[in-house]
Formats: C-alpha cells, sequence, structure tokens
C-alpha cells in the first residue's frame, strides 16, 4: 500500500509565515495575492505531489485569483492544507471544491480582519506609541512593534486551527458568533483609547477676550470651559472626523489644512 502523505506542525507554520511575510511581495492587478500565496504553498505541495503533472495542476490550481486580509484569512491557508492533504491520498476533493472555498471564504475573512486588525487594533497600539514617544520614552519606539507581533501569532494560531479543523472549521468560526462579539468589544475599546488620546493630546485655546468696562473682561475660553472643558479640543476631533467620512480620507489634506488653520488662527489672534 501506498504511504499515506501526512503534513506536520511544522509544515503548516512554515507554509503560513511565509505566506505572511510575501503574501503582497508580487501583487499584480490580474490575480493580486495568488501569486506569493501560491509561492509560500510549493513545499508542501512537493511535499504531497511527488508526481510532476499532479504538481503542474496543483499550482494551476491556486494561480487564480485570490485576495484576503493575511492574517485572519491564514484560516483558508489551514483548509487549504487539509484539503490539498486529503486529495493527494486519494479522496475525492475536485479542484472546483478547494478553489470555490478559497474564493467563497476571501472578501468575508477580510471584512473580518480589516475591522479587528487595522480599524480597531492599529489605531490602538499606534496610537498608544505616539502618547509615549510624545512623552519622550523610549518605550513608544518598541510598543508599535506589539501590531505586526500580535498579527503573526494570531495567523499563526488561525492556520493552525483551521488545518485542524480542516474544511468545517470555517462553518465553525462563522456560525458560532464570537466573531461578531470581538469585533464590537475590539471596536468599544478602541473607540474609549480613541476619546482618551484626543482628550489628553489634542490641545486647542483661544486667548480672545473683549473689555467690557473699567474692571469688566470677557474671556471667552474660561466661558468655554464654563459650558464644556476641552471644547474647543472636541470640536476639532468631530471635525477631523466629519471630514474623514464626508470629504475624503487623504491625510495629507487633513494636515495641511491644520497647518494653515493654526498658522491662519495664530497670525489674526484667535488661536
Amino acid at each position: 500500500m501506498e504511504e499515506r502523505k501526512t503534513l506536520t506542525k511544522k509544515d503548516v507554520r512554515k507554509h503560513y509565515w511565509y505566506y505572511f511575510l510575501i503574501s503582497e511581495v508580487a501583487i499584480s492587478y490580474e490575480r493580486l495575492q495568488s501569486l506569493g500565496y501560491c509561492t509560500a504553498l510549493i513545499p508542501v505541495l512537493k511535499k504531497l505531489y511527488p508526481d510532476k503533472e499532479d504538481m503542474k495542476s496543483a499550482l494551476r490550481r491556486h494561480l487564480v485569483f485570490f485576495n484576503t486580509e493575511a492574517v485572519w484569512g491564514g484560516v483558508i491557508n489551514g483548509v487549504t492544507l487539509a484539503l490539498e492533504e486529503q486529495k493527494a491520498n486519494g479522496e475525492d476533493i475536485p479542484d472546483e471544491a478547494i478553489t470555490g472555498m478559497k474564493t467563497g471564504l476571501m472578501g468575508p475573512l477580510a471584512g473580518i480582519g480589516d475591522s479587528i486588525d487595522w480599524a480597531t487594533l492599529k489605531p490602538i497600539i499606534f496610537g498608544l506609541s505616539a502618547a509615549l514617544s510624545a512623552q519622550g520614552s523610549v518605550l513608544g519606539a518598541f510598543v508599535i512593534l506589539l501590531f505586526p507581533l500580535l498579527q503573526f501569532i494570531i495567523g499563526t494560531f488561525l492556520c493552525d486551527y483551521g488545518y485542524k479543523l480542516g474544511k468545517e472549521s470555517i462553518r465553525n468560526i462563522l456560525s458560532s458568533g464570537w466573531i461578531n462579539e470581538l469585533i464590537v468589544g475590539a471596536g468599544t475599546l478602541g473607540l474609549f483609547m480613541m476619546g482618551c488620546l484626543s482628550s489628553t493630546y489634542v490641545n486647542l485655546t483661544t486667548p480672545i477676550k473683549f473689555s467690557l468696562g473699567a474692571d469688566n473682561t470677557f474671556v471667552l475660553q474660561e466661558m468655554l470651559d464654563s459650558i464644556l472643558p476641552g471644547l474647543l479640543p472636541l470640536a476639532v476631533t468631530f471635525g477631523i472626523y466629519w471630514w474623514l467620512s464626508k470629504k475624503n480620507q487623504n491625510f495629507t489634506v487633513i494636515m495641511l489644512l491644520i497647518l494653515a488653520l493654526a498658522i491662519g488662527g495664530s497670525i489674526i489672534g484667535i488661536f
């Protein structure tokens, strides 16, 4: 009997680590991540398909269009390895099943990854790093490294998880409901963090005051503070948010606009 081809934990992890590093190195408009994805699969495919023709077929399968978030999309990597292992050992798994699984799940998992990694974890960690750096702490230069480290750990775990559970893993993850809870919780934490950082590091006051008589001076900043302390920084924060959501997300434009308003306001004496 032909010896069963089996992937080890080392094979699975080496594949994901390779993919994590090169997934977006060879981006193309026609296939996006497929070249990097397929390249990372080559060591595994060589082990599963010693026959040259089988190897060619496997490469063609994975050179179709593919694009997802490289961390949470790691589940797809794990499931792919499990399906390829089963196929290499003679199980009836058509090429279309593997390709269809990747195509059907790359979008939903990209949405999950973008929501958690790029819209929540990154602003929190980068904001904390900026806050520490602004205080002169050398830790600010190292805290920022938590982001890729967390991505690496999460992606490795999800790839392992996908491989262990095979094609059932995606169904279990998406139907369990904990993904939605995680997104909501992470988003809430992100809002708290951004609120704390905004109130602490966005600083704006106005020197405007009017003389209403010999001993009576109206100070605008004191009046604003009596209504709501930090009203001007809050207005700036909401103004930037409005611009990002309604106008465009070009951060260079926002930076130049803030710079122009700050200089202009200083010249005419309102800031």
